[in-house]
Parts: structure tokens; sequence; C-alpha cells
């Protein structure tokens, strides 16, 4: 079988064969009035096969939500964090799971009533995919299999899918003060797309990816089957840690490593404009924050200061510091490597690592920790983000051009967030997500708006800043983080998806690991059942 995947990729590549397939957007006026005729029989066939494959003692009520259910909108809405896709097209069916069989029984009925599936853990995805889609499809969402068990003795956690990092850190935080995660600082994401697609934060220079510190998940395959670490095998096992697990099959559970962290970190934040000499200080920022030590996380936020006030606007950067230790240990390595920052005692707070991840979500570390469980924080904007890597040093003349274009628009945010430390110890092969040792640091650009007539001109700016940065970051390919998901970068076709076209997002995402995780999808996912716009491709088997 896998003789014949690899002859299949190697005839794709040579042939370079993109079968295009243009899927039907309007619907006719018999289409619809069969469609009205007909759905209340295909909602109650969906619902009778749903019921057919549970055990009779697991429950069937309050799991499946079709358009006409009184819940169904408040439930959709409840986890769209882009107002851009608040009227996009919408799920036949929504499934809200509360164990595996519900799960199980969704897949298997989804596809004997031909129905894409989209599974759905708290909607950040950046593309609204997980919970859109051109195809008819249903969505799982999985925010009811949100349960985190701590074992501190052991110093690991099972984690359901559905759970926010909020609900994970918290719960780690209950159990410990010198235990935590290394995931995003972002308390609503959800646990199983962030870890899917890699899932990096504040401590991800001593500790690796989220993704590099799983011991076990538990997904459904394809076929209904419950699978663990052992039954689905290192190949499968090792392309949901970064590779995007809904390319794959429906993961509901992961087993974390939890790291040790200090009782005291300090945290500090620097804030210097252009015409305090913030582009020097992002000069020496990009040659010495991947040299730091691992202990060490500084990051730099680029944006636009008085948008809103009657003085000219202008850029401004601020560096924002995590060190896992005391002040005294922070400060005799910043001053010696970056004493141009000016930092001193006064600018330090130390605090506990849970109070570190309260500060880097924007709460005041003097609140209950209870506020992390707080999922339901809805976008009230749209927005649109991109990212990049970088290998060498962006010359003065390139941070210029760069701050002049961020000026234009005062919604406009840049992170530059440093690599190196642990990140440079893992081989780029070791998971799907590759950019490691060879990476100053990465980007992320992000835009928003209010109103939706806005959209092509904040779209446009953004594609022109993307355009700008070219000849400064990595190429061959320009890489880009799956997390960040981006479909300017290319989309699958439907329903015939071929390896050279889906590899002009995927060689972006995924470098070298892309053959690899093509590989995997054919095995696991033969007919391509679990298909997105930006889905891991299956060969076709000649």
């Amino acid at each position: 079988m896998v003789g014949k995947i690899t002859r299949a990729y190697e005839r794709e590549v040579k042939d370079g064969d993109v079968k295009m397939a243009s899927p039907k957007f309007g619907m006719s006026i018999l289409f619809v009035f069969l469609c009205i005729s007909f759905c209340s029989s295909t909602d109650q066939s969906f619902q009778q096969c749903f019921s057919s494959h549970l055990p009779p003692s697991n429950i069937t009520y309050d799991v499946i939500f079709t358009q006409n259910s009184s819940q169904y909108s408040s439930i959709l809405q409840s986890s769209i964090r882009n107002l851009r896709f608040s009227n996009a097209s919408k799920p036949r069916y929504l499934v809200t799971p509360y164990n595996e069989d519900h799960i199980q029984a969704t897949i298997i009925c989804s596809k004997e009533h031909h129905m894409h599936v989209r599974v759905r853990s708290a909607g950040h995805d950046y593309e609204g995919l997980s919970y859109i889609s051109d195809v008819p499809f249903i969505v799982i969402d999985l925010f009811h299999i949100q349960s985190v068990m701590v074992d501190i003795k052991n110093e690991y956690a099972w984690v359901g899918a559905g759970a926010t990092l909020g609900e994970l850190y918290y719960s780690i935080s209950a159990k410990s003060n010198v235990h935590g995660f290394p995931a995003g600082s972002c308390p609503t994401v959800g646990v199983g797309g962030h870890i899917s697609g890699g899932g990096f934060g504040t401590i991800f220079r001593k500790y690796g990816l989220a993704a590099d510190n799983v011991i076990d998940a538990k997904m459904i395959d394809v076929n209904g089957n419950v699978l663990d670490r052992k039954s689905m095998g290192e190949d499968l096992f090792w392309a949901i840690r970064g590779g995007g697990g809904a390319s794959f099959g429906v993961i509901f559970s992961w087993k974390l490593k939890l790291v040790r962290v200090p009782p005291t970190v300090t945290v500090f934040k620097t804030v210097k404009s252009l015409e305090q000499g913030a582009t020097k200080l992002v000069q020496k920022w990009q040659n010495i924050a991947y040299k730091f030590h691992h202990d060490l996380f500084l990051h730099a936020v680029i944006q636009v200061t008085n948008p809103n006030s009657n003085q000219n606007p202008t850029v401004q950067v601020s560096f924002d510091c995590l060190f896992l230790g005391t002040t005294e240990r922070l400060l005799s390595s910043i001053q010696r490597s970056f004493p141009e920052l000016g930092v001193t005692q006064e600018n330090c707070t130390e605090m506990s690592w849970i109070q570190s991840v309260l500060y880097f979500a924007g709460y005041s570390i003097a609140e209950s920790a209870d506020v992390l469980l707080n999922r339901t924080t809805q976008s009230t904007q749209s927005f649109k983000g991109k990212s990049d890597y970088v290998k060498e040093v962006i010359p003065k003349t390139g941070l210029e051009g760069l701050f002049k274009m961020v000026a234009e628009e005062a919604t406009s945010v840049l992170i530059l967030t440093p690599y190196g430390g642990r990140m440079k110890q893992i081989k780029s092969s070791a998971t799907p997500f590759p950019y490691r040792s060879e990476y100053l640091y990465g980007i992320q650009y992000m835009i928003s708006w209010d109103a939706a007539e806005e959209t092509g001109k904040r779209i446009g700016w953004m594609r022109r800043l993307y355009k700008y940065m070219e000849p400064y970051v990595s190429t061959a390919p320009r890489a880009a983080y799956f997390n960040y998901r981006d479909l300017d970068l290319g989309r699958n076709s439907y329903p015939n998806t071929s390896y050279v076209e889906s590899s002009e997002w995927g060689l972006k995402y995924f470098n070298h690991n892309f053959n690899r995780l093509v590989r995997v999808k054919t095995l696991a996912d033969p007919h391509n059942f679990f298909w997105n716009e930006q889905s891991i491709p299956v060969l076709r088997l000649e």
C-alpha cells in the first residue's frame, strides 16, 4: 500500500495534474421548493440514523439541532469569533456530543447522508473553517467535551478537545502552583484546534510547542473506530500533533505532559514610539531575542498609538516580557544583553505563573483565576490575519517601510515572536510543525474592522502589507503558521483535490513534512471524507 501511495505521489508531482471543480453556489427555485418540502423528513431520517447507532442507555436529546431548532442560532453564534463569517453558509445540523458514542454516530450518519463534517472546539479558526463550508455539512461542536483531569503526581493531564486553554490552565493551577503547560495566551481558544495545529505561547522557548508535549490522544476515525496512540500507530499520532487534526478524524481528548514552572515569574512591559527610537530597538531585538536564555521570552508588538485622538497617529512598539524566575535574575540578563531597553526594577512585577496567564490575557493579576473559565466572550469585529517567518534580520530601511504601512491602518497589529531556546533543539521533522532551528522569529499580522463595507479595503491593505514583506521573510517556501489560517495561500477544489493544488498552501504551512502528511492522510482517510478548503489531500491510486 505504501508503495502505491509513493508512486501516486510521484505521478502527481511529475504530471502537475490539477483537476478543478466548480461547486454550485446557487440553488434553483425547484431545488428550494424540494428542500422546503422534504427537509423535515431528511431531518427525521438523520436523527433516526443517529439513534440507531447508539447504545440503548445513551442520551439523544439536546444533541442534534436542526436549523428549525430554537437553540440553533444561539449555539452556532456562541463560538463565531470572526464576524466576517457571521452570515456565511450554515450547517444543516449542529451536533453537540456529550461522549464518543455521539461522535461515532455522527460520522457514520454523515457519511450515509452525504454530508461533510466540520469540527469546532471554540471557533477561533481564522478563516472560519470549523463552522462554514460551501458544500452540505454539519458541525460537531465539542463544547460539552471539556473535562480536565489533572494528575500532579505523575505530571500529566487528560483534557477534552472542547475545553479552552483557560479551563486547562485553571485546572492545573487548582492542583499546583509549580506546574503549567506551554500553550497560547488567549484563554478562550479551544484546546483541540490549538494543539493539533502546533500551539505556542509565552513559555514555548523553554518547553516547546503544545504539540511537542502530547503523550497520547483519543480520536474517532472515518470508520467510526475509537483510536488511541497505540491503535492509531505512530504515523497518525505524529500527523495530528501539528498537522491539523480535522484532516484525519475527530480528536476528542488529549493526554498532555505538564511542565514544571518556578513559584515566581517576572513580567515587564516597555513601550517606545518611533520618535523614542523604536526602530533601533527592533533592530537590536531581531539580533538578540532568539539568543536569550530559554527562561526569557520577549516579544515585540507593533501598532498605532493615538488612533482615536486628535493627535497625529504614530507607530509604537511594546516589548512584553515573561521571565521564568525572579526580578534579580531577569535584570542581570536583560541589562547586560539589551541595555538600550532601559529596564529597571521599577518596570518589573513578580507573580505566580497562573497570574502571568491572566496578565498576558489582558486581565488584572489581582483577579481570581475563575475568570479563565469564561468561554462566552464574543467578538464584535471582523478581522483578517496572516503570518510569516524570518530567517535573516530585516534591515532598517525594511522596518521603516513596514512602520509607514502600519501607520496607515489604526487597527493593525503585528506581533513578533522570538524563537530559539528549546525550539532550536527539536528536529523539524519531530512533528508536522517544521519551523525550528533556522528561524529567528515569527510574525502575526492582524487587522480588524467594524462595518461590513470596510471588508474589501481592510483585506486589501493586509494583502499589500504581505506583498511588501516578501523580500524580508522566508522563501522557498514562504513559511506560514497553520493556526493562523489564511485562504489567500490557496484552497482545495471540491470534490477533486490534487496534490499539486494543495501543495500551494501545504508546503507553506508544513514545508518538507507536507509529503508525509499526505501519505498518512491517504492511509487514514482514503476517500477524503474529512475534506475542507485546506485539509490534507489524498493521493489518487491508479
